[in-house]
């Protein structure tokens, strides 16, 4: 899935970060402020279930000129049937597709905001009001909702979910409400907190949701593609929030609560574990040595007065950050062919995580060492790989090291390709003695033995 060049939104504003309580969240009572909303509901062969929400999507507080509901069919035997003012769309059955699903609904709505949920998660009267509000204002926001748990076995459909489901409620998930708490419902969100975002309760601009390329439609199965769409939001900008207020009532208990193997439920965890693995770059979802596809740091190195001071400078940097990709000119690309994270400028340029430019060779230094007496590893970290950890998930967009490095996070980036310097982002400033231009005649193999000396 590739990400557009970013294009300014049709209405509101942006915040530094993640930070969405500087935001006017309009549209909150439903009044004039409030905005379109297309609410789309993924489906398969749940008829029972289905009624109980479009019934709680009728008595929605959000105006009812402002809202439609679509259905999409994920190739239900027998269509479902709907009231007349529900539009139902269909895709053939090819097996669980719920991300593309939810793509054939984003296209075809007409709303401002995209509000996704479940043939089988019924939202209480103020959901889609609540779930509309941050969106109004913030056109970057991607809000996850609160989904409750209940068994509405033998409960009337038309049964307000408000009542019925406290009545009958389940456990939810506790790392899930942990994660919120810690992270002051995603105030202090970062780069692995699209994890946070479940894709049956959760909204965005129909816009922003264009300009992520939507659902990734290689997830197969249950599971995945919601988190993958939240990491490239992320990304691409995001600001994610979760509104505890905003409650759609799940009928049966979590995932993770349903009787079933053990080994079978794990077994498809890690498909879809491996397959996020390969789409997502950051540490802690990526693998821990292996190479993949995802880019996460990706360094542009410009000028450099020799072929010996360009591989001195890039073999110095991906000592640092051995994930990384760099993209060097197409003349000093046949110095480094061997080594895949090695690119070409003469093609397309990754966006990851972290965009580091170089705009002269340069020797990083090396990063600290295990004490070679005792064996114990040592856990500093070099100014390098410190600000490559930091950028993006607080208000931090840049850091300039020295006069020839700055590493920016990508998500500050388009934000600031979109509002200009409105975006807000901050830059530090550092010095790192040890990167240090490389002259001309350096010694690679003084590089490449340890003693290199550019005092």
């Amino acid at each position: 899935m590739t990400i557009s060049t970013p294009s300014r939104p049709p209405f509101g504003r942006t915040v530094p970060g993640n930070r969405w309580d500087l935001a006017d969240a309009d549209g909150a009572d439903g009044g004039t402020s409030a905005r379109s909303v297309s609410v789309i509901v993924a489906h398969f062969e749940q008829q029972a279930e289905l009624d109980r929400t479009i019934a709680a999507l009728a008595r929605q507080t959000h105006p009812t000129q402002l809202m439609e509901v679509i259905v999409v069919d994920d190739g239900s035997r027998v269509p479902p049937t709907v009231p007349a003012d529900v539009r139902v769309l269909a895709q053939e059955n090819l097996g669980f597709r719920a991300g593309s699903a939810r793509n054939l609904g984003a296209r075809a709505a007409t709303g401002d905001i995209l509000c996704f949920l479940d043939a089988d998660t019924s939202p209480e009267p103020d959901y889609v009001a609540r779930m509309a509000a941050l969106p109004s204002s913030l056109p970057e926001a991607v809000v996850a909702g609160h989904r409750k748990h209940a068994d509405f076995t033998g409960v009337d459909v038309d049964a307000p979910v408000e009542t019925a489901g406290p009545a009958r409620e389940l456990p939810e998930p506790s790392w899930l409400a942990s994660a919120y708490r810690a992270s002051r419902d995603l105030l202090d969100a970062d780069d692995r907190s699209y994890r946070f975002v479940i894709g049956a309760v959760f909204s965005c601009t129909k816009w922003f949701f264009t300009e992520t390329g939507g659902f990734d439609e290689d997830f197969l199965g249950y599971g995945g593609e919601d988190w993958d769409w939240a990491s490239r939001a992320w990304l691409a900008g995001a600001v994610l929030a979760h509104e505890p207020l905003a409650v759609a009532w799940h009928d049966g208990p979590d995932w993770a609560g349903r009787s079933s193997g053990d080994a079978k439920r794990q077994e498809q965890k890690n498909r879809e574990t491996l397959l996020l693995a390969q789409k997502i770059g950051v540490a802690g979802s990526r693998p821990r040595a292996l190479r993949t596809v995802a880019a996460d740091v990706v360094v542009v190195l410009g000028a450099a007065p020799s072929d010996g001071a360009a591989f001195v400078c890039v073999d110095s940097l991906l000592e640092q950050l051995p994930h990384a990709s760099v993209v060097v000119r197409a003349d000093m690309h046949p110095l480094f062919a061997s080594d895949p994270r090695v690119l070409s400028a003469s093609g397309p340029i990754p966006r990851g995580r972290v965009r580091i430019d170089v705009d002269a060779a340069v020797h990083f230094g090396s990063p600290a060492q295990p004490d070679r007496g005792t064996g114990a590893a040592t856990i500093a970290s070099t100014p390098l790989q410190d600000a490559a950890a930091r950028v993006g998930s607080s208000d931090l967009g840049a850091v300039r090291i020295g006069e020839h490095v700055i590493v920016r996070s990508e998500r500050a980036l388009r934000r600031e390709e979109r509002w200009g310097e409105s975006a807000g982002w901050r830059t530090e400033l550092v010095t790192d003695d040890a990167v240090c231009p490389l002259p001309a005649d350096v010694s690679v193999a003084a590089h490449l033995g340890g003693w290199l000396s550019l005092d």
